[in-house]
């Protein structure tokens, strides 16, 4: 009698819980669905430039190689467990070819300030559908960005 008791709570309890139907008041949060809010809600939103305090930023055409070696450093703490070096996806997307791909302010935008970025960036939503994990804020500072941003050079080939 207890098992059926004890069952027939669960059952009840999952039906109870499970009925979304039931709560006028909850509202839909896919990703698609604010991709499309923010694609149609936010048209200042600029998704080469990211989202921000780096705006315009120069490169030089060679790496610099102490940097690069710093970011490479950080990448293998706070980064290499989540991507890789290559273009395949294991958490979060592969790094090959990012630094050709994005504006470098982009790039440093979205490590330092990855929530706004995936909040207003249709791009981004899009990827977070696919690898449904969010890119945690890792509270890098400035100079570890582009130290990261300098290891990605030198990963698609930067010399």
């Amino acid at each position: 009698m207890k098992k059926f008791l004890v069952s027939g709570t669960i059952a009840l309890t999952i039906f109870a819980c499970g009925n979304p139907g039931q709560n006028s008041t909850e509202t839909s949060s896919t990703p698609a669905a604010s991709t499309e809010a923010t694609a149609n809600g936010n048209p200042s939103y600029d998704p080469k430039r990211g989202e921000g305090k780096f705006e315009n930023m120069e490169l030089p055409a060679t790496l610099d190689v102490a940097m690069a070696e710093k970011g490479k450093q950080i990448y293998e703490v706070k980064c290499a467990s989540c991507h890789k070096l290559s273009d395949e996806r294991l958490v979060g997307p592969g790094w090959k070819g990012v630094s050709a791909k994005h504006k470098p302010e982009w790039i440093m935008n979205f490590i330092t300030n990855p929530d706004a970025m995936i909040d207003q960036d249709p791009e981004l939503q899009a990827q977070l559908e696919i690898c449904l994990v969010r890119m945690p804020d890792q509270n890098l500072s400035d100079d570890d960005a582009r130290q990261l941003l300098e290891f990605m050079r030198q990963n698609d080939g930067v010399k």
